[in-house]
């Protein structure tokens, strides 16, 4: 059985030490989380055994490390990690984007020969919500979701191992992926709409007519714009992180968005719904897929 050491005890952490502890894979989970509230909230819920008092604290006597902080902090975190962690611990992530952490690990890791980056194993469950915090914690938040793993050339076979195992024993489907392919997919798939959700809510907020124009918005906008309560400390380094391939998407995208305005005003009947068809073609296939898995 496995000693966890989580860092960060938000939805996504707290909802994997819930899930680990339920298939048995860890015996213990020690938390930190740089606000003492949540550790308090989930030390009282049954996600963490005990709340340490520092990432050093935490780490000591970890077999497995679970880094599951804002990906800006990664740096500054395992730094703390790599001065008190075993040797022989495993440590992984679940940032949303993969390039960015890997370099911080081999910065941080190769400058600390107490521990080899090669034990490092970054990945990325394909799960969350709209609403953070440990208090909407769920062991079941992973069964049936994709949990993408993105080894380097060093990551050390046993380690990938290991953690990969502990995915698929709480129901993930485990697939490997590049970094920078990973990071150019989840840019168009994951990071734009986050960033469009945002942009749109604060746009219509900010308007004088804008709590008016919320009041009466219905089904559509609301599931357009569910992912606009997500945590924006979390997304502000997301999109920083990967800003070239979001940026691309960005740009993209708004080629489209002029297309469609210059559709608009000629009055391009046409276009607009040579736009629109192809959009529903490809949304109800991937629905297809969706409801054939």
């Amino acid at each position: 059985m496995t000693r966890l050491a989580l860092i960060g005890v938000g939805l996504i952490g707290g909802s994997a030490a819930l899930a680990f502890k339920r298939a048995e894979k860890v015996e213990s989970v020690a938390g930190f989380d740089a606000d003492p509230a949540a550790c308090a909230e989930a030390l009282a819920r049954g996600v963490i055994d005990r709340a340490a008092g520092s990432v050093a604290d935490a780490v000591r006597a970890a077999d497995l490390v679970l880094l599951a902080v804002p990906v800006g902090a990664t740096t500054a975190v395992l730094a703390e990690v790599a001065a008190a962690v075993p040797a022989h611990a495993v440590i992984t992530d679940v940032g949303s984007t993969k390039r960015s952490v890997i370099d911080a690990a081999q910065a941080v890791l190769n400058a600390h020969s107490s521990f080899s980056f090669r034990r490092f194993v970054p990945g990325h469950p394909i799960a969350g919500g709209e609403r953070p915090g440990v208090a909407h914690a769920d062991a079941d938040l992973f069964r049936g979701k994709l949990f993408v793993s993105t080894p380097v050339a060093e990551t050390h076979a046993d380690a990938l191992a290991k953690v990969e195992a502990l995915w698929r024993a709480v129901g993930a489907n485990v697939q490997r992926m590049d970094a920078d392919e990973h990071d150019r997919i989840f840019a168009a798939i994951s990071h734009l709409p986050h960033l469009l959700a945002f942009a749109l809510v604060a746009q219509i907020a900010a308007e004088p007519d804008g709590s008016r124009k919320l009041g009466f918005a219905g089904a559509g906008f609301r599931d357009f714009t569910r992912i606009a309560a997500s945590s924006p400390v979390m997304w502000r380094d997301i999109a920083l992180a990967n800003r070239d391939a979001l940026g691309a998407e960005l740009r993209g995208y708004r080629g489209m968005l002029d297309r469609l305005q210059q559709a608009l005003e000629a009055g391009d009947a046409a276009a607009l719904e040579d736009v629109f068809a192809r959009a529903a073609q490809a949304r109800r296939a991937q629905q297809r897929g969706f409801d054939g898995e």
